[in-house]
């Protein structure tokens, strides 16, 4: 039997796979979308476990691994996986033993407890911070506080799971001493508080799986009126990606419950906290005004 060798066309390294899923992913199955998320959104756990074990967590058989990447030129699954693996070594120093120590803790732990199940949560949680790091740009932060101080008004949006994202940034915002304006699905005005909107303006939008239909809309006619967006999600292959100034893709999780709020919460901390120090070295602007009480 003829040896198959792979496509001169097949990406040679895990930023050129990224771009071509990408490019792809609108024409791509519904199979194919969720396994194009689940690569996009996992790349660790990509580079460590069996293709089986990924599989199951995708809740799909490993023969659609393997078809997907053959569909993109590889012979199989493990030369796709290869570039995720050499993504993983050059990481930051020891990153690659720290994700490696936190899978192998989570699958050798038995205990159902009360206990057991917030010692699984916080070891994940440390996982989804570690990977935040990875993750986050230092560029990206830095022009979203510049945006984000240099706005006129400050408009927020998430709904569901995203609300105490945006909650938090209101909150702090303000105290800082920003025009903030929640789009507030109650009473079914978000929309249409929306089209106040201008370019002097900046909108931060937080969504994750199943992206609320609202959020996404209103976020992509504010794009088209030139409003700029900063977006917090789960993936780059987000329905908020290609409206976004600035998209924060931030590692999310399944757990056996719900999916944890630490690493969204966290980077909407590390952006306020990045505004303040602005605000604070502005001479022109009041100084953060001292908070007691509760």
């Amino acid at each position: 039997m003829k040896h198959q060798t792979q496509s001169d066309d097949a990406p040679k390294d895990y930023e050129e796979l990224i771009r071509l899923i990408h490019e792809r992913h609108a024409q791509m199955s519904k199979t194919y979308q969720r396994i194009s998320v689940y690569l996009t959104q996992n790349p660790n756990e990509v580079a460590v476990q069996s293709v089986n074990t990924i599989a199951e967590r995708c809740g799909m058989h490993a023969s659609s691994f393997v078809r997907f990447a053959q569909a993109l030129g590889y012979n199989g699954f493990k030369e796709l996986q290869l570039l995720f693996q050499r993504r993983l070594t050059t990481a930051a120093p020891g990153f690659e033993a720290r994700v490696r120590a936190l899978g192998d803790e989570l699958q050798n732990r038995e205990d159902r407890s009360e206990y057991g199940f917030l010692h699984d949560l916080v070891v994940r949680d440390i996982a989804s911070l570690q990977e935040l790091l990875e993750r986050i740009s230092a560029e990206d932060l830095a022009i979203a506080a510049d945006a984000i101080e240099g706005a006129e008004t400050v408009y927020l949006i998430g709904q569901l799971r995203s609300s105490p994202v945006v909650d938090l940034l209101r909150y702090i915002l303000t105290m800082l001493g920003k025009r903030c304006i929640l789009l507030d699905p109650g009473g079914g005005l978000a929309t249409h508080m929306a089209r106040t909107m201008r370019m002097e303006d900046i909108l931060i939008a937080v969504s994750f799986r199943f992206y609320a239909t609202e959020v996404v809309n209103i976020v992509e006619e504010a794009a088209k009126s030139g409003v700029p967006i900063i977006a917090i999600s789960d993936s780059t292959l987000s329905p908020l990606a290609k409206s976004a100034k600035i998209l924060f893709a931030v590692p999310e999780h399944d757990y056996t419950f719900s999916r944890s709020l630490a690493a969204p919460m966290c980077l909407a901390q590390a952006l306020t906290v990045a505004v303040a120090a602005r605000v604070q070295q502005n001479e022109t602007a009041p100084r953060i005004p001292t908070v007691t009480g509760t």
